[in-house]
Order: C-alpha cells, then structure tokens, then sequence
C-alpha cells in the first residue's frame, strides 16, 4: 500500500488512484502488481526475477528496457550507513529509474519545480518509474532497512546518480513516514 505525502501541507494520499493521478502530472509513472510471492533472504536473483518473469518480459519489451536486477537491503547490509548516505543526497539519473518492490519499503522524494516536494512510500507490490533528470532521493530507512526490489534499465550506465549539492533533503531528514498499521 503506497502513501503519498506532502510534509509542507500536511496532506497524505492513500487512494491509488489519486496517487497515480498526482504522479502522472508531474511525469512519474506508478502502478501496483500482484506480488503473491514470498521469498526469504536466500532467494537469488534469478529466482525473483522469474518469479515476475510473466510481468517484467511485457513491461520492458513494451518500453524498450533492456535488463533487470535486484536490489536487496536488510538490517544486514554491509556498509549501509554509507550506502544510506548517498541515496538521501538528491540527485538525477541520464534514464528513467525504475523499481518493483518485491518486499520492504522505501521512500522516494521528489523536489520539483512546479511542485511542493513530496514523497511516495513504496511497498510490495509497488512500480515506480521516475523520468530522467527528475529530482529525487531515496531512503530505506535509518533503523530496521527491508527493501527488496526490482531494478529495470535501458543502460546501467544511465543509473549513475548526478549530485545536485541542493541540500534540500537536509530540511526533510526528521520526516517520519507514516505508519501504515
């Protein structure tokens, strides 16, 4: 279940299809898929990925990406703190960035100029695609990281992340995501 939130409004969105609306005005593609299967922290990658085999084969044939990966982290991560830090630094991507969350969560901020900036908290089940040299930055969390997801690419190159130095997300760093009970 995704949660869109604006902290400067005090506004959180939790209806689908309200976020899908809100995300496609500003260019940002979000979907929810079946995610019936669970994996443990043993499943490899190739287990996962074919796992969604049936739904990632249409999707990336559909808009001309080329590979898929996946990203696992946990409270076991070696070096997260490091990894942490330059996620949280807002930055842009040369192509669409592109996540399915198999398990976990994840929060994406978005700092765009027509918008006030917001987030989305993704979960299982959830699809984001964020457009090239779109703003943002990414937190798996400071206590207890779970994500597992899905990385879709046209070029892995593309994913290298542009710094912007804007410091924006400092103002945001004691935001606390919503429970989601």
């Amino acid at each position: 279940m995704a949660i869109l939130s604006i902290p400067d409004q005090d506004i959180q969105i939790t209806e689908p299809s309200q976020i899908k609306v809100f995300l496609n005005q500003y260019g940002v593609f979000f979907d929810q898929w079946n995610c019936p299967v669970i994996f443990d922290d043993s499943a490899t990658q190739e287990e996962i990925l074919a796992a969604y085999d049936k739904d990632l084969n249409p999707f990336m044939s559909k808009v001309g990406y080329r590979s898929a990966d996946v990203i696992s982290i946990n409270a076991h991560t070696p070096n997260y703190d490091q990894i942490r830090a330059k996620f949280l630094a807002e930055h842009i991507h040369d192509e669409d960035e592109i996540r399915f969350f198999v398990d976990g969560q994840g929060l994406f901020w978005f700092n765009l100029s027509e918008a006030p900036v917001f987030n989305l908290l993704c979960q299982r089940g959830d699809l984001i695609s964020v457009p090239s040299g779109t703003k943002h930055w990414f937190d798996a969390g400071k206590d207890a990281p779970f994500v597992k997801a899905i990385r879709i690419f046209t070029d892995m190159s593309g994913w290298i992340p542009h710094y912007t130095s804007s410091g924006i997300e400092d103002r945001y760093q004691n935001f606390k995501a919503p429970d989601l009970g």
